[in-house]
């Protein structure tokens, strides 16, 4: 999926199983002049239905819904439509929750006491192809992942200290842009690595990888 032009707005997907919450967030998000919310879903059965209908930019939902839950629809969403970018916001944000949505295939996790201005800038974050995960949330996540990188990881890990950039991992490896970020913010995570430079440096440090 493209990134929006600065001609058009961010076309927005709610999901969420409270009318009210998405009420509410269409309400502020369509007082914003770059985004709107073209559709709404109240489980994540109709987010798949609406999904197709309206192929919206970036989708903000909820983990707890009937008939199927948040992670099921990101994996449902993602295997679907791979170029899907999702924002989980979600009051049940332990390190688990994090890990799985993550896992998934979500491009962003954040709580659903975040304040406005935190949840246009993970919102704009999404859209571009990059990480959103809120600070407290990445530190329960951080405790609850092993530190063992998966063979995923150390393929995008190998191929940044050869000085791919993320576009370039993913063309590498198949996948799409979005897929190699939460990859990259996993490894951050995994490494206890501030940045990219740092991750590279950790790794050959353990041994996990070896420059030519």
């Amino acid at each position: 999926m493209n990134t929006p032009s600065a001609s058009r707005k961010t076309r927005l997907m709610l999901v969420d199983d409270h009318l009210i919450v998405r009420m509410g967030l269409s309400f502020a998000l369509n007082n914003e002049p770059d985004f709107e919310v073209i559709a709404q879903a109240e489980d994540g059965l109709e987010a798949s239905e609406m999904y197709r209908e309206h192929r919206p930019d970036v989708v903000v939902l909820d983990l707890r819904m009937p008939k199927r839950n948040g992670i099921q629809t990101i994996s449902a969403l993602r295997r679907e439509f791979p170029g899907a970018r999702i924002l989980v916001m979600s009051n049940y944000g332990g390190g688990d929750e994090v890990a799985a949505a993550l896992e998934a295939g979500a491009a962003g996790f954040i709580g659903k006491d975040t304040n406005l201005a935190g949840l246009l800038a993970a919102i704009r974050k999404v859209r571009d192809g990059e990480a959103a995960v809120a600070t407290e949330l990445a530190q329960r996540l951080a405790s609850k992942v092993s530190s063992h990188l998966s063979a995923k990881e150390m393929q995008v890990l190998t191929l940044i200290a050869k000085g791919y950039s993320n576009k370039q991992v993913a063309t590498a490896m198949n996948v799409v842009e979005s897929t190699v970020k939460v990859h990259v913010t996993n490894i951050l995570l995994k490494l206890h690595a501030s940045d990219r430079t740092q991750a590279v440096l950790v790794g050959i440090k353990r041994g996990l990888i070896h420059l030519e």
